[in-house]
């Protein structure tokens, strides 16, 4: 007879560096239900932006939602904002937003690589993925003067210029870093133990992806063509600097694993392609307008759809702002993935995810 045993997984666990509870029912080595508890963090931030900060402070203060998506989040509350004051931003300024998201995409997806190399035993390849990792927290530095909180999109642009030689040392550094990802990729491609056991596992049809409403890399590996980027052009030209969509069918852990990786080298084109035809002109187009009316605007950031919407009522100070982060979007699909795996299997399910609670957690 098997024996049905509840596991607890977080919101203190070595699988998972986040503030996120999973509750997985066994059957034996089986887990045959899983359920999610949220919402252990929670700052205030939506709030503070509607009680305490003037609206050409909120950019920055969102960018405290988080660390590892604070480019995404201050260009989503800087766009916002420009929509609700009516505000065309110069197209150099639309380049160097889309060259720091993209520079923060490389650092995130190698951040999340890491930790899945780590949930498998390879100490040594996340220290060395973490190594590489470096490469693109030093540019974001230069390009935006912080190496984690970057403050860089204002409401009218961006608040630095790309400076020569900070776009030379982009170019150098990416140089560097290119066949560290390609070796990167070859060991996903053929290592037993970090990834190939993992193929079937963790895995979800692109029609339930689809019905939960997966977004980012958990969507695309199971075959959901959604990315920001290819639907909004009105905001930032992602196609005409070479976005490509990467897709996969398998849904597994595998393939979220791949899809991040082939996602890196669509991020070394995109951002060869600003540097190498950034139009001249203002970083930024300052005006006195105040917000009125309601306004919504997407992003993709690391994890997928970032959402942030905005309600003005033509004072300094916005009447409302609400976030929808990537990760709150993915719960659902998260929960239904352990589903039918063995429990063993749990930490590289985890890793895949790449969960970010500190943007859902607000």
């Amino acid at each position: 007879m098997k024996q049905q045993f509840e596991i607890p997984v977080g919101a203190q666990h070595i699988s998972l560096l986040e503030p996120l509870h999973f509750k997985l029912t066994t059957e034996n080595e089986t887990i045959v239900d899983a359920d999610a508890n949220l919402y252990y963090v929670h700052r205030g931030i939506e709030n503070a932006c509607v009680t305490k900060f003037k609206y050409r402070q909120v950019p920055l203060v969102v960018g405290r939602v988080c660390g590892l998506c604070s480019v995404s989040h201050g260009t989503a509350a800087a766009q916002v904002i420009e929509k609700l004051t009516k505000v065309e931003i110069p197209l150099r300024a639309k380049y160097l937003r889309m060259l720091v998201i993209e520079l923060d995409r490389i650092h995130s997806h190698l951040l999340c690589l890491a930790h899945v190399a780590e949930n498998s035993g390879f100490e040594a390849l996340f220290m060395q993925t973490m190594r590489d990792r470096e490469y693109s927290m030093e540019l974001l530095e230069s390009v935006c003067g912080n190496r984690v909180q970057y403050d860089y999109s204002i409401v009218g642009g961006v608040n630095r210029d790309l400076r020569p030689d900070v776009a030379a040392d982009i170019k150098t550094k990416l140089a560097l870093l290119k066949p560290r990802v390609q070796a990167l990729h070859e060991v996903f491609e053929t290592n037993w133990s970090l990834s190939l056991k993992n193929k079937g596992v963790g895995a979800i049809s692109k029609e339930l992806a689809m019905k939960l409403n997966a977004v980012g890399p958990l969507a695309r590996a199971a075959g959901v063509p959604i990315d920001v980027r290819n639907e909004t052009e009105d905001l930032l030209p992602w196609k005409e600097l070479g976005f490509e969509m990467i897709l996969d069918t398998a849904g597994d852990v595998y393939a979220r694993n791949m899809v991040r990786i082939k996602e890196l080298y669509v991020a070394f084109r995109i951002i060869d392609n600003i540097l190498n035809g950034l139009p001249e002109g203002d970083i930024a187009n300052i005006s006195k307008a105040l917000p009125e009316g309601e306004a919504i605007v997407r992003v993709e950031a690391p994890r997928g759809e970032l959402m942030h919407y905005a309600r003005g009522n033509k004072t300094n100070v916005l009447e409302r702002l609400k976030i929808k982060a990537p990760t709150f979007s993915n719960v659902g699909a998260m929960v239904e993935i352990f589903k039918g795996n063995q429990y063993a299997s749990a930490p590289a399910i985890i890793a895949s995810y790449d969960p970010c609670l500190s943007c859902t957690a607000r």
